[in-house]
């Protein structure tokens, strides 16, 4: 199984915390299982691939979380000896330990519930920057307002003036909608950030989805400021129907309760939806998102910025007009389009390399490090130049190709094959939708 960032970080930390359960060190070992699950839950969410992986990696949380357990228990009443580790018959000092008086305790089926949630936790910021964001003035100001300056001056926000309670972010697909929430996960500092989608709060066994719904809200309030991110919302609360079944139902009204139903506490909590297709969305789900905000297609200016962000630091023989004649040949095309035409003409240079049959000899920057001139390059070349080898690429040591710039040949040359995402159809829908209950981004 291919190890991520995030269960090579996990990994590390449960293997800490043996070390520290077989030293006896029992307080530090139990902090390093709790956080070591809490790792395993996010990377089961966002790098394990295939059922296999994941249920390899739930098995491994339930024996730590077990441990930690343990471990706890022992803490908490001064045995003398805790239970080993792995220990397989050990029903009788379960029962013991289940026979706790702690309010945690006690309710094993929600403890469960919550840590399950607890994957939805963004540990690690995903170092997205406002000004990474191109365009979308509108909605980065309405975020701020309603989540930064909260932050940073609580004494403005007192009495009747309080912050948006719930944000729905809508537009077509590919504009920045998810983008804009990782932004916003990175700038909050001091918020506990949870993305969830429907496949976290959607169970086969009955009344467990509503259960999960609830503990979501909980672990938000109690780990306040908080922020719910639901990605593609329409999936949880589309418009309700005479025909759907019954477990919808009843998450579509737990979800209505926990935004703003009677007896619930929802300060300091921001819920962010975002969709492609709000039209769909029930009106009482839609009443409780305070702030719409449509996020259109990128206007020109914005498509030039974002050309200029996904080219980055690659070397490129580009203009600054030849930046302007791509935004305006990309009329309709969404972010992730550009983005799209840009990674397919960075390979461009990389396809010139596989099919040259000629190299030559160049002055440039080591490819190993950038500080130092070399002259003794090789680059592709025209099997007519004067300083033409007939070699291939196979031929060319590691350390001695000059990387070939990227041109706006073939920046064209990729705008040539790709086709906007975005159709007429649904544009119009988004219009109407924002003429009827939204307000420009």
């Amino acid at each position: 199984m291919a190890s991520g960032p995030i269960l090579q970080k996990a990994i590390d930390m449960v293997t800490k915390a043996t070390e520290e359960d077989r030293n006896k060190n029992y307080e530090e070992a139990l902090k390093l299982y709790e956080h070591s699950v809490e790792y395993f839950l996010h990377a089961i969410k966002y790098e394990a691939q295939g059922d296999r992986a994941k249920d390899s990696i739930r098995n491994k949380c339930m024996q730590y979380l077990d441990r930690a357990e343990k471990l706890k228990t022992y803490l908490k009443k001064g045995k003398k000896k805790p239970v080993k580790t792995g220990e397989e018959n050990s029903k009788n000092e379960d029962k013991k330990s289940d026979s706790g008086d702690s309010d945690t305790d006690s309710d094993p089926e929600k403890k469960k519930l919550q840590s399950k949630l607890e994957g939805a936790i963004v540990i690690e910021k995903p170092d997205v920057k406002w000004s990474d964001v191109a365009g979308l003035d509108g909605a980065k100001e309405a975020l701020k307002e309603a989540v930064i300056l909260p932050l940073r001056f609580p004494h403005l926000f007192t009495g009747k003036r309080i912050p948006w309670k719930g944000i729905l972010l809508f537009g077509p697909p590919g504009t920045g909608k998810s983008y804009l929430a990782k932004a916003l996960a990175t700038e909050a500092n001091n918020s506990t950030f949870f993305s969830v989608s429907s496949s976290d709060l959607v169970s086969k066994w009955l009344g467990e989805s509503e259960k999960l719904v609830k503990n979501l809200f909980e672990l938000a309030r109690s780990h306040k400021p908080s922020i719910i991110f639901i990605d593609e919302v329409d999936s949880l609360c589309s418009s309700r129907s005479d025909n759907e079944s019954e477990s919808a139902r009843r998450i579509k009204t737990e979800f209505l309760v926990q935004m703003q139903g009677v007896g619930t506490d929802n300060e300091g909590i921001l819920v962010l939806g975002a969709t492609n297709i709000p039209w769909v969305l029930d009106s009482a789900i839609r009443r409780r998102f305070e702030k719409r905000i449509y996020i259109p297609l990128p206007e020109e200016p914005a498509r030039v910025i974002m050309f200029k962000l996904h080219l980055g630091s690659t070397a490129h023989t580009l203009s600054e007009e030849d930046f302007k004649k791509l935004a305006s040949a990309t009329e309709g095309y969404s972010g992730a389009d550009i983005s799209i035409i840009v990674r397919d003409a960075l390979m461009q240079p990389v396809r010139q390399v596989q099919t040259a049959t000629h190299f030559k000899r160049v002055r440039g920057p080591s490819p190993n490090d950038h500080s130092v001139i070399v002259d003794d390059l090789l680059t592709p070349c025209s099997p007519g130049d004067p300083a033409a080898i007939e070699m291939n690429w196979m031929e060319v040591p590691g350390d001695k190709l000059f990387e070939p710039p990227v041109t706006m040949k073939d920046m064209l040359k990729s705008l040539s094959t790709t086709r906007p995402t975005v159709n007429e159809e649904d544009m119009s829908k988004l219009e109407k939708f924002k003429e009827d209950f939204g307000q420009e981004g």
